[in-house]
């Protein structure tokens, strides 16, 4: 369960690839960089967040079927919807509430096709508790988004890709230490080499599994991020919430899975819901440019 939540966050250092390849640019009138200890509390205090969100849903991921969990994974919209609404002052329009029931309403389709053979080995009491850890996940990941969004709105203040980095750079970093100070704690280390042993494919295979989950991770993060940064936090679940209808497509791409109607459904009202809130952007920035032409004209 650590190495799982580990690999999460552990991919960090990669970015500081790109960190050094864009470095920020000159601007004549830069705004001034929040005291080092604020800065510092915020990063240390969102990565602790994060490592302990990722350790709720990889129990949950371990106890419940993946169907029922991506389901349960779902309501991290809803709870974010109330989150946005009251620390990020976030407009709830009928569009924006269409969008987010009916993305809730695809994910559920796929939930209600839970095969019970993918819990068998697990009990009734670790099924429940694998529930309301990766409800309580879903909750802390919303509440995690909306926070993020308020530092960069009322504490960062910053409007550049480098800064986006340097967030993700350091929140992961703290996740990833508390995470090692975890998985030496638990004891759990001493069953890394012969879980790698065990490995079907092999030791190479399990290795690069766990440098992959980690780069893909970071690349999740960064545009998550990236999408509060420039959007807000509800638009960026909304994207995250829209891929989970996509899952079936891959599952039939690279495992031979059927593509039946529930699942082409599911991706139809997903699409649907993800217009809803794209179109509803757009009546926004047309009312904008509208201001802002009668503003000039005055």
């Amino acid at each position: 369960m650590w190495m799982a939540t580990l690999v999460q966050s552990a991919g960090c250092p990669l970015l500081l690839i790109p960190y050094l390849l864009f470095p920020p640019s000159s601007n004549p009138n830069p705004l001034p960089r929040p005291p080092l200890p604020k800065t510092a509390l915020i990063y240390i205090g969102l990565g602790l967040i994060i490592a302990g969100d990722n350790l709720m849903y990889s129990y949950g991921l371990l106890y419940l079927p993946l169907s029922t969990y991506s389901l349960v994974c779902a309501s991290q919209l809803a709870f974010n919807v109330i989150f946005s609404y009251f620390l990020n002052a976030q407009k709830l329009t009928a569009l924006i509430f269409n969008s987010v029931m009916l993305l809730t309403l695809s994910a559920t389709l796929l939930g209600v096709r839970s095969d019970s053979d993918d819990s068998i080995g697990v009990s009734k009491s670790k099924q429940a508790l694998g529930f309301v850890l990766t409800l309580t996940a879903s909750a802390v990941l919303s509440l995690l988004l909306s926070l993020t969004q308020c530092a960069f709105q009322k504490v960062f203040r910053r409007q550049t890709f480098f800064f986006v980095l340097e967030v993700q750079l350091c929140t992961n970093l703290v996740a990833a230490c508390a995470t090692v100070v975890g998985l030496f704690v638990s004891g759990d280390y001493r069953g890394l080499n012969e879980e790698m042993l065990g490995f079907e494919k092999g030791r190479v295979s399990y290795l690069m599994t766990l440098v992959w989950i980690a780069i893909s991770w970071q690349v999740c993060s960064v545009g998550a991020v990236g999408l509060i940064f420039m959007v807000s936090s509800l638009f960026s679940n909304v994207i995250g919430t829209l891929g989970l209808p996509l899952v079936p497509v891959f599952a039939v791409v690279f495992f031979g899975d059927k593509m039946d109607g529930v699942k082409i459904v599911a991706m139809l009202i997903a699409v649907w819901g993800f217009l809803s809130y794209i179109y509803q952007h757009y009546l926004d920035d047309s009312r904008l440019k509208k201001d802002n032409r009668r503003t000039g004209a005055l």
